[in-house]
């Protein structure tokens, strides 16, 4: 997969650089585009308020374009906060759509508060100062030191001289509005993880939380914000932004997500169908009121570095605890699956007590990190002994052709890399997790990260009913002590994953 990484936001220097060929003549892209909104999500909400006090409503979002369009017609309704915080935010097409929705809420008066990692960020400075010149919006950068701002020599100095500060990382992933509402998961943003790619998408979820168990995950949102590790760029850069104060400076970002040139035809429909979207979700029977429902997150700064690349965190223990007590059954999605002697020992211990262990993994056809898929590919013998089920995701998975955006699998004649991104796990068929916590050292030690844990037999059967399907032979291949699929791909590929065994598993 191409590396993609985080485009702080808004390239407004791309944007005069992708004009109409026709120069001469002004057209307003977006006269039909954005129509007027009656509603707002206070009156969206209002025949739920009630089961909002008292419980909270989860809905499942497994196809990346439900998910797109959910994140746009909650900023289309937004009244007060747009608050978010990934760790990629990318300036593709997905990408600057994000953008100009998130500028038109600020330009309505939402306050829009964005935090994103700073080791992702890639961007002409400007363009961050720029978006971050609107009166209501605001952007702070996580534990920075790493990236922005800096040159090659003093990102050198900061990896070499203080490893472990760098590698500490926020992975966690939350979508707030008006602190009612709340998306997370596995999904950054950007047109992969949203089903708009041309080579590689990801088979990912998230989860809609309503209700009682946001106001954890804005506490959360908080405690992030208001950290020592989040600074705003205004404190990290020494410039100003130029043309701050044309009150046209966001116009060009708008025209260029408006026109249809730019843009792909689904992403337009979808989006023009976007007053149907909620609506459509509280009808649907699948948004379940769940009395229990956990949001665990790690605190920023994680354990401080106190004990090398160990310490673990929260969200850590809590995934502990859950495969302690499983008692038939564990059903697990990672794209990343690197054990430590810990975790083998509690899938053994597991196994021993009569549970049954199933994990759906990337093969190495598949995979978009190969330094990941070396560290497991090393331990795969020993994991199938601890008496576990593993499964290697295909990269032409039957399944894309519902999950994914059917529209784009009409158009290209060939066939883009489908690779698992999903983060979830289902216990004894009664408990779910969906989060940002991949099965390795990285989201066990260093980076932040996020989890919801739903107790709900209806939940978690409709989301075990997906994994049953991705274990099948269609989109998987079942992986035994006596065959792996990394014979499906090339030599040079497995020569790739073969070098980078030199890597310690502990930063991976």
């Amino acid at each position: 997969m191409k590396h993609i990484y985080f485009i702080a936001l808004i390239l407004l220097i791309s944007c005069s650089q992708n004009k109409p060929k026709n120069t001469s003549e002004v057209i307003d892209f977006c006269a039909n585009t954005h129509t007027n909104q009656t509603t707002n999500l206070s009156n969206e909400l209002e025949d739920i308020s009630e089961l909002m006090e008292i419980k909270t409503g989860v809905y499942v979002l497994e196809d990346g374009g439900g998910s797109l369009v959910t994140r746009a017609w909650l900023c289309e309704n937004a009244e007060k906060s747009i608050d978010i915080q990934y760790f990629i935010f990318s300036t593709d097409n997905v990408g600057l759509i994000a953008c100009d929705y998130l500028v038109r809420a600020a330009d309505r008066g939402v306050k829009v508060r964005i935090l994103v990692d700073d080791i992702m960020v890639d961007a002409d400075i400007q363009d961050i100062l720029i978006l971050d010149s609107h009166e209501n919006i605001t952007i702070k950068i996580y534990n920075p030191g790493v990236n922005l701002g800096k040159n090659i020599f003093s990102k050198i100095k900061k990896f070499t001289t203080d490893f472990r500060s760098a590698n500490q990382r926020m992975h966690n992933k939350t979508f707030i509005v008006d602190e009612k509402v709340v998306i997370t998961g596995g999904r950054n943003i950007a047109d992969e993880y949203f089903d708009y790619d041309h080579e590689y998408n990801f088979r990912d979820r998230d989860v809609l939380l309503l209700g009682k168990v946001t106001n954890d995950v804005v506490k959360s949102f908080n405690d992030f914000w208001n950290s020592p590790f989040s600074v705003k760029t205004g404190a990290l850069i020494n410039e100003i932004a130029k043309n701050s104060e044309d009150q046209n400076k966001f116009e060009k970002l708008h025209q260029y997500a408006c026109n249809p040139e730019n843009f792909w035809p689904q992403i337009r429909t979808q989006i023009q169908n976007l007053p149907k979207a909620f609506q459509t979700i509280k009808e649907s029977g699948e948004l379940v009121w769940v009395d229990n429902v956990s949001f665990v997150s790690d605190i920023p700064g994680k354990n401080g570095g106190t004990s090398g690349l160990g310490g673990g965190g929260v969200s850590t223990d809590a995934l502990i605890e859950l495969v302690k007590n499983a008692k038939f059954s564990l059903d697990i999605q990672t794209p990343y699956l690197i054990t430590s002697e810990l975790s083998q020992n509690l899938f053994r211990e597991a196994v021993n007590r009569g549970v049954e262990i199933r994990i759906l993994t990337n093969s190495l056809a598949s995979t978009d990190n190969l330094e990941a898929f070396s560290s497991y590919q090393t331990d795969r013998k020993k994991l199938l002994e601890t008496g576990i089920q593993i499964f290697e995701f295909k990269p032409d998975a039957a399944e894309r052709k519902k999950i994914m955006t059917g529209d784009l699998q009409a158009t290209l004649d060939y066939t883009p890399i489908f690779g698992l991104h999903a983060k979830s796990m289902v216990v004894d068929g009664n408990t779910t997790v969906i989060g940002t916590f991949n099965l390795d050292p990285r989201s066990a030690n260093l980076n932040t990260e996020c989890v919801a844990i739903i107790h709900s037999k209806k939940v978690a059967t409709d989301v075990l009913k997906g994994m049953e399907i991705e274990f099948k032979h269609d989109n998987s291949w079942e992986t035994t002590l006596n065959f792996n699929p990394d014979s499906k791909v090339d030599k040079l590929k497995r020569v790739k994953s073969w070098t980078r065994k030199i890597l310690p598993k502990e930063i991976l």
